[in-house]
């Protein structure tokens, strides 16, 4: 191989001692022209042999494919710097555009996400400030609950205190010594009427029945100065006394009563009560003893075909009267046989808010009874807001006569009949209120009162009166109250 004869000849130049460069120019066998160059080895002493000289061929042969692969990466980065030259140079030729274009992208995607980031804290604002909104609420009902917790404290203290001043002193017995008195029980003197204060007795402390208490005359009914008839004008309302007090929110106000005139299977001791707060007032519950209804026992609950409205039902002569929800329909529900027996609806009577007493409570038509009659008390727009008062016939609801007053029924808490008198009350918040008006359909003529009436419990949201008593039954507050009255003689 021409490699291996440089070789050769190269080490036969070394071997002579030939320390330079020979060119040598001949003909070879076939005549053609060759040259041979001859360079002695820097290193070598003599030749290798065969072996060592493919070895090193082989050696020459690993560094030129080296050499040839650093060449070929060596390519590879320059075409790879080129193309990036390349693109360098495009990019600078066409940068304006496509880089403002690439610019209101990404103002784009900048300003989509400030939109939410601004919405977020939108989120976050409003919910900051209905958490503040829920705190104020909490708070504020903390703050009513603290209050009724103190207000409960100040009537345990004092009922506490009534009750070791009662166990110190002498219960009441009544006059009537065909009752019966429960054993411990001693007889006191009579009731002072020019110096009465009456005291507010719990239920669950009272050894007398409550029936019992009332002051009666030798024919079992209750006396007053007025004589037999019971009838004359009202001059004096005593204290409240606290009969029974409402278990739920659904008792902060409603109506109670007893059938002045009651007929069987009823008796005078028979109480019905409803609560009045809510939407679909239907329930009216039914004690036949006075000791069921101070307990919370009902014997019965009626529940009326259609809801009543507001707190002036009354019952008269076995019938349960109420106004229907959102009318001015007057019903009459006979509760012995748990059937409506008559309605009638009161001409041009405001209803459902339009003309009530001054507390509200939808108190537009209001039921009242007294001596002899069935009464209903409302306004017309004709009127203008001043007092109707007509007297009703028991059995179909017929307006037997109809008187219309100069006093405005807005501007009055409540008003009840007296021996065919009505009376207005001037506040059902004041705890020192008065009965302040008067209006006498025997002369349809109308005066002014100042007889107090305390509000125990500063929101009175019926008064009624009971002619077979001679008390006025209220509801203030959650607590169902009575108070004696006084009449003059006729």
């Amino acid at each position: 191989m021409p490699a291996v004869q440089l070789l050769l000849l190269a080490c036969l130049v070394w071997d002579v001692g030939a320390m330079t460069a020979k060119l040598r120019k001949a003909n070879d066998r076939s005549g053609r022209c060759q040259y041979t160059f001859s360079v002695a080895s820097p290193t070598e002493s003599s030749c290798p042999e065969q072996g060592q000289a493919t070895s090193a061929i082989q050696d020459l042969q690993r560094d030129s494919s080296t050499q040839r692969a650093d060449l070929e990466a060596t390519k590879a980065r320059l075409s790879a710097l080129e193309n990036l030259l390349h693109r360098l140079t495009m990019g600078q030729a066409a940068g304006p555009q496509e880089s403002q274009a690439g610019l209101q992208r990404e103002l784009g995607a900048l300003r989509g996400e400030r939109e939410q980031l601004e919405t977020q804290a939108r989120e976050l604002e409003a919910a900051h400030s209905n958490l503040l909104r829920d705190k104020s609420i909490l708070e504020e009902q903390k703050r009513q609950l603290q209050q009724e917790n103190e207000d409960l404290a100040r009537r345990l203290e004092s009922t506490s205190q009534e009750v070791a001043r009662l166990r110190r002193g002498q219960c009441p017995q009544t006059q009537d010594p065909s009752r019966d008195v429960p054993p411990g029980s001693r007889e006191v003197a009579k009731w002072n009427l020019d110096t009465l204060a009456f005291q507010e007795l719990k239920s669950e402390l009272t050894e007398v029945p409550a029936s019992h208490i009332l002051k009666e005359s030798s024919s079992g009914h209750p006396r007053t100065e007025g004589g037999d008839s019971g009838c004359g004008e009202l001059v004096w309302v005593g204290e409240p006394v606290t009969v029974r007090t409402a278990e739920t929110i659904t008792g902060k106000y409603g109506v109670w009563m007893r059938d002045p005139k009651p007929t069987y299977p009823y008796t005078q001791e028979t109480t019905w009560r409803v609560d009045t707060v809510g939407t679909d007032i239907r329930q009216v519950f039914e004690y036949s003893l006075i000791s069921q209804f101070t307990q919370g026992y009902p014997s019965k609950v009626h529940v009326l075909p259609r809801p009543l409205e507001s707190t002036g039902a009354v019952v008269y002569k076995g019938s349960f009267y109420f106004q229907g929800a959102a009318s001015r329909m007057v019903i009459r529900y006979e509760l012995s046989t748990e059937t409506v027996k008559a309605e009638k609806e009161i001409p041009g009577a405001g209803y459902h808010g339009q003309f009530p007493y001054s507390w509200g409570g939808y108190t537009d038509i209001d039921l009242a009874v007294d001596e002899t009659d069935l009464w209903v008390i409302y306004s017309t727009e004709e009127a203008k807001g001043a007092i109707v008062l007509s007297r009703l016939n028991p059995e179909n609801l017929e307006l037997e006569q109809t008187w219309e007053t100069n006093i405005r029924k807005q501007s009055v808490a409540n008003a009840f009949v007296i021996c065919g008198t009505l009376y207005t009350v001037s506040s059902y918040s004041s705890a020192n209120a008065t009965i302040n008006f008067a209006y006498d359909t025997g002369t349809s003529s109308s005066k002014a009162l100042s007889i107090p009436f305390r509000n125990r419990y500063r929101y009175s949201s019926m008064i009624d009166y009971n002619p077979l008593l001679k008390q006025l039954f209220a509801w203030d507050n959650f607590n169902m109250v009575t108070y004696n009255v006084r009449l003059s003689k006729m």
